[in-house]
C-alpha cells in the first residue's frame, strides 16, 4: 500500500527558509515522477513543483521560480521541497504526490495518492 508521510513544515517569518521532506513506502518510489502540492484556505490546490522519477526535468510554478527546489533521493525513497525567500501568500498546507509513471504532468488528475500534508505557514 502506498504510503507518504510529509515533514518539515512550520512558521516562519517572511525571507525564511523551510525545506520539506516526504517519506515514501509501499512502492518502488525510483519508477515514479513525484509532486507537491499546496492547498490555501479557500483556494483550490495548486501544483507547486513537480520531478520525474530520474530527477532529470523538473517543473515548478511561476509563483515559487528561483524560490523552491524540488529534489529526491531515490536510495532513501524520499522526496524532498528546499523553500527559500518565503513569503505569506505561501502559507497552506503542503502534500506530495506519486505520479502515474516516470515523466510527471502538470494535471492534479495524474497524481493519485496524496500525503496528509505539513502546514507551513508565513507571518511576520
Amino acid at each position: 500500500q502506498d504510503r507518504l508521510v510529509e515533514s518539515g513544515g512550520g512558521l516562519v517569518q517572511p525571507g525564511g527558509s523551510l525545506r520539506l521532506s516526504c517519506a515514501a513506502s509501499g512502492f518502488n518510489f525510483d519508477l515514479y515522477s513525484m509532486g507537491w502540492f499546496r492547498r490555501a484556505p479557500g483556494k483550490a490546490s495548486e501544483l507547486v513543483a513537480a520531478i520525474t522519477s530520474n530527477a532529470d526535468n523538473s517543473y515548478y510554478t511561476d509563483s515559487v521560480k528561483g524560490r523552491f527546489t524540488i529534489a529526491r533521493d531515490n536510495d532513501l525513497n524520499t522526496l524532498y521541497l528546499e523553500m527559500k525567500d518565503l513569503k505569506p501568500e505561501d502559507k497552506a498546507l503542503y502534500s506530495c504526490a506519486k505520479g502515474r509513471g516516470p515523466l510527471f504532468s502538470l494535471a492534479p488528475h495524474s497524481y493519485p495518492g496524496w500525503g496528509q500534508g505539513t502546514q507551513v505557514t508565513v507571518t511576520s
